[in-house]
């Protein structure tokens, strides 16, 4: 096996025996190190392959136009955006295989940016003092980034310390070791959707596109899921995408924590990919399982799915101004876009008797799609459920009819 680079990110003025130990561990497991410095003040007592100088510069200053800043916040800020165009330009031109990235709260705000350089697949480890914390929204997290906590980590070398970091250590170079580059021979078709007690459109056109020849992959619609399809999707990495759950794109209009961040429902579109859209899910509002449900949703229906996530349902007025926004981002696409509209309802338990069935709100959804989305894009009513097979069917349809038309590639 070919020895692997793992660029290692770190304050080296303050935290220099702590990535040494680290370096040395990296080496004993059979791989290389490419040591990145985004110290501000000080400077390591032996050099690194990228020095601080080379990241500020990378943000377009010296390390003296840094110091000036005179605010640690803004000049970390400034050393953030050096050291994640520098992780951009060093992978794209070969020099590692994963990366490593140490802090606090400062170093891991840097590693986060660092890590959402870098392509989904490429291995990225952060030991942080604040591993998933609270403190840090989910949007800010890569997709596929892997976090631990660095115990004991808040000043010099120890035990605890080293437990944490060498572990760190074998994570990254063990994922390197194993990770495969995702390699796509067939057209991809993106999918968003939730567990199949809520939707399961899925298990139906997944097998009828492979039978097509495109490959398919489903993702879960409840923040990371979401934030790795938008990634792709803007990396125009899909032939097409089925773009049917909503549930993200509502949470994040409602403030929920369950979200995948500003930019969904926007990159298949800014890219030109073909889209096929459904509000499904589009009902629910999530919570976490640990959380009281808000003062505002006591009185609504209520589904409380597992000790991890619960959901309650928008009002009427709120699914029309969901609607309103998902149109509004509909609108800026530059590429083929149809919208599909189930009458039948959005997702599982909304069916009549289910535990968030709500015809009257369900209705002004509807109403509100009738009015704003034929503007924009085409729009295709179907007299059904999201989860009956005529949805599915009339999604198929539409795909079929954009391959004749060329509308989607059909080779890689």
């Amino acid at each position: 096996m070919a020895d692997k680079t793992i660029l290692l990110i770190g304050t080296y003025d303050t935290k220099e025996p702590e990535m040494r130990f680290i370096e040395k561990v990296i080496r004993e497991q059979g791989a290389n190190v490419l040591s990145m410095d985004v110290s501000v003040l000080g400077n390591p007592q032996s050099e690194t392959h990228i020095s601080k100088h080379d990241v500020a510069s990378a943000a377009g200053m010296s390390i003296d136009d840094v110091i000036a800043e005179g605010d640690e916040n803004k000049a970390f800020q400034a050393m953030s955006r050096g050291a994640a165009s520098l992780v951009s330009t060093e992978f794209n031109s070969g020099r590692f295989d994963a990366m490593l990235a140490i802090g606090g709260t400062m170093g891991t705000d840097l590693a986060l940016d660092c890590a959402q350089a870098l392509p989904l697949g490429v291995p990225k480890v952060i030991a942080s003092t604040v591993s998933f914390s609270p403190l840090i929204p989910p949007h800010r997290f890569a997709p596929d980034v892997q976090m631990m906590l660095w115990a004991g980590g808040l000043y010099g070398l120890n035990s605890i310390c080293k437990s944490s970091l060498s572990q760190a250590a074998g994570s990254v170079v063990g994922a390197a070791n194993a990770a495969r580059a995702p390699n796509i021979t067939k057209p991809l078709v993106g999918m968003t959707s939730l567990g199949s007690s809520c939707l399961r459109y899925m298990k139906f056109l997944t097998p009828a596109l492979e039978e097509r020849g495109f490959e398919v992959a489903v993702f879960h619609s409840t923040g990371m899921g979401g934030m790795a399809f938008e990634k792709l999707a803007g990396e125009g990495a899909f032939a097409c995408v089925m773009d049917f759950c909503m549930q993200e794109f509502g949470n994040m209009l409602a403030e929920s924590l369950v979200t995948s961040g500003p930019l969904r429902l926007s990159n298949a579109g800014r890219v030109g990919t073909p889209q096929l859209i459904a509000p499904g899910a589009l009902d629910l509002v999530d919570f976490a399982g640990w959380q009281d449900i808000p003062e505002r949703y006591a009185d609504r229906p209520f589904h409380e799915h597992n000790r991890l996530i619960k959901s309650s349902i928008f009002n009427a007025e709120e699914r029309r101004e969901w609607i309103r926004a998902m149109a509004a981002r509909l609108e800026k696409a530059t590429g083929p876009v149809h919208f599909f509209l189930p009458l039948g309802g959005v997702e599982e338990w909304d069916r009549e008797g289910g535990e968030t069935h709500d015809a009257q709100a369900h209705a002004a959804l509807v109403d509100e799609a009738r009015v704003v989305i034929p503007s924009i894009v085409s729009m295709s009513e179907i007299d059904a459920h999201i989860n009956d097979e005529a949805f599915s069917e009339a999604v198929l349809a539409v795909f079929d009819n954009w391959m004749a038309a060329g509308k989607i590639r059909v080779e890689r």
